[in-house]
């Protein structure tokens, strides 16, 4: 029996996560199968056992059926013996995992099998790519079928519903009742939150505004400022208050503080009538339009560009488009988690194939709107144990309220997409890779040639970032200002995506690392840059702060008013796009 080709069995077994209409199905069965197993014939992983045995080396295959039968038959040994499994994984850790044989037992055969089938599915045959895939997918699986998902198999909410005789059952029902009616799984304790209250409240005005975004210029807390101003630009994909959650952990506030005059691009959360906006419009009418205003608010002729994420790469785009037109009205540009090099997108690459892209394409690419909630969903796929399964078990099957967290609070707060932009930006640069390549591409009429910036440049990598991978983050310092690369700073954090980045210094938590050999020329790549690279305690965040200073400008009076003449303040930050929800 020969193995089907690889790449069309890694597209049958992500089919269930890329299309739509299956992740729909799958977020309605997700919260309604904690109270009882799925039947032996809803497993995908029967189906999966009988095609894989035919993809592997026969002597690969018998080696790792080998090593299972030997130790499944340790595990029985044991158990009809009356010693406990160890359970080294923390989904059961709680004791009533280790108190309860059956349960012990149960949860030490699902580990066990889920090392069986992850050691199937890393011995296919297939490329790296195709192998990523199938391997993702089960995984998939692995995490979903685990018996602390479900009230039957979990000792931990079985002891709960007894001790609260029955309330915790009751509650659990009511919570997944109420998260039906949401379309997804709570994160957070919502209500606890609002933007513009205890969230995205650092003081400002909206100075500016078209229909793709509102411009923010915050109140200074100095007496005086840095005579170059900051600009910010947020991912599109998500709001832009992550970058000002609470006032201790908010990195605008901090940038105000350092005596900085900031401008924040808050992004429209588009609508049916937005459903046609392209990439080029997220560059000419978002980033070179807030670029202009900044300068004829400030009256400075460069303006410090930083790009987080998504924004990142919108920002150099921009800037790219400006030189190509004679303009450098950059003094420098910071971008963090930001791929420009899309040679290395981590796990995200298991969703980006010519075949997904051309469906998307196909739905949305003459118009229509890519759902926020879509896009939220992938993303916790990328971490199901944590950003799913984890409130199966703590909402549904205990009872448990979330707990009130901000990060969580804005990640449930998703944004849709314009379908043109969605797949102009997933065709270009996740799967074809044009961006870095000089002149490859054509935005707003010009070609793009990054090499053609001409400003210091400070990238921010985070070790654990599963979205950005560190090392792709720092692909972009051999992209940048090539004329002047010792002018460039590359800085690395601890943690990962989201929580690198929002490390507040004030915390002193966390480490970063940094890279300062003078005398010497830049490590040319990512490994030697980390063999010379030095650890420091602390936040990041400082770190940046120079990198602004550095290159600011003159110290001068803070503005005492927003705006200016052409530019007044039209109504209070955070303003009212970024409180439209995507639901």
């Amino acid at each position: 029996m020969n193995m089907p080709d690889p790449q069309a069995f890694a597209a049958t077994w992500m089919s269930q996560f890329t299309d739509p209409k299956a992740w729909e199905g799958w977020m309605k069965l997700a919260p309604m199968a904690p109270f009882s197993p799925p039947p032996a014939s809803a497993n995908p992983l029967a189906g999966f056992l009988k095609d894989v045995g035919a993809g592997i080396d026969p002597a690969k295959l018998e080696s790792i059926r080998d090593d299972y039968l030997k130790k499944g038959a340790q595990l029985w040994q044991d158990f009809v013996s009356g010693k406990t499994p160890e359970l080294h994984d923390r989904r059961f850790s709680a004791s009533e995992w280790s108190a309860n044989p059956l349960s012990a037992f149960s949860a030490a055969s699902y580990l066990l099998n889920s090392e069986f089938m992850l050691a199937l599915a890393d011995a296919v045959e297939a490329g790296p790519r195709e192998r990523q895939k199938i391997r993702f997918a089960v995984q998939q699986m692995v995490d979903a079928m685990s018996p602390a998902n479900f009230f039957a198999t979990n000792p931990e909410a079985q002891k709960k519903m007894i001790d609260t005789r029955g309330e915790s059952l009751t509650k659990g029902m009511a919570n997944m009742l109420a998260d039906l009616q949401k379309g997804r799984i709570s994160q957070s304790d919502e209500s606890a939150f609002e933007v513009g209250r205890n969230v995205g409240n650092t003081p400002g005005q909206v100075v500016y505004e078209n229909e793709l975004f509102q411009l923010i210029q915050y109140t200074p807390t100095t007496p005086t400022v840095h005579s170059v101003p900051l600009l910010m630009i947020p991912p599109c994909i998500n709001k832009f208050y992550i970058l000002d959650l609470q006032p201790e952990n908010s990195l605008v506030r901090y940038a105000v503080e350092q005596g900085n005059t900031v401008f924040m691009v808050s992004w429209c959360n588009p609508d049916r009538s937005q459903a046609n906006l392209a990439w080029d419009d997220y560059v000419e009418k978002g980033a070179i339009r807030a670029l202009d205003v900044v300068a004829g608010i400030s009256g400075q002729d460069k303006t410090h560009v930083f790009g987080f994420c998504v924004g990142g790469t919108i920002a150099a785009t921009a800037l790219a488009v400006l030189a190509a037109r004679g303009r450098q009205p950059a003094a420098s540009l910071s971008l963090l988690t930001t791929l420009l090099d899309f040679s290395d997108t981590g796990v995200l690459e298991v969703f980006v194939d010519e075949a997904q892209v051309a469906l998307r394409e196909q739905a949305l690419g003459g118009g229509g709107l890519m759902p926020g909630r879509d896009l939220a969903t992938t993303f916790s796929a990328l971490r199901p144990n944590d950003l799913v399964w984890n409130y199966v078990q703590q909402n549904y099957l205990k009872g448990k309220e979330p707990p009130a967290f901000d990060l969580l609070y804005w990640n449930a707060d998703s944004t849709n997409l314009p379908g043109p932009m969605f797949c102009w930006y997933l065709r270009n640069t996740y799967l074809e890779n044009k961006l870095m390549q000089p002149g490859a591409l054509t935005v707003c009429g010009v070609p793009v040639d990054l090499g053609k910036i001409e400003a210091p440049v400070f990238v921010y990598g985070s070790k654990e970032d599963h979205i950005v991978p560190w090392q792709a983050a720092y692909a972009s310092m051999g992209l940048l200002n090539p004329r002047n690369p010792k002018a460039n700073r590359f800085v690395l954090g601890a943690s990962g995506h989201i929580a690198g980045v929002i490390n507040p210094a004030a915390k002193n938590k966390r480490s970063y690392w940094v890279n300062d050999k003078t005398g010497k020329s830049k490590p040319k790549d990512d490994a030697a840059w980390l063999d010379g690279a030095v650890e420091n305690k602390g936040s990041w965040w400082p770190e940046w702060a120079k990198f602004l200073a550095q290159h600011g400008g003159a110290e001068v009076p803070a503005p005492t008013a927003p705006g200016n003449a052409q530019y007044s303040a039209l109504e209070p930050a955070p303003g009212r796009y970024v409180k439209a929800r995507a639901d």
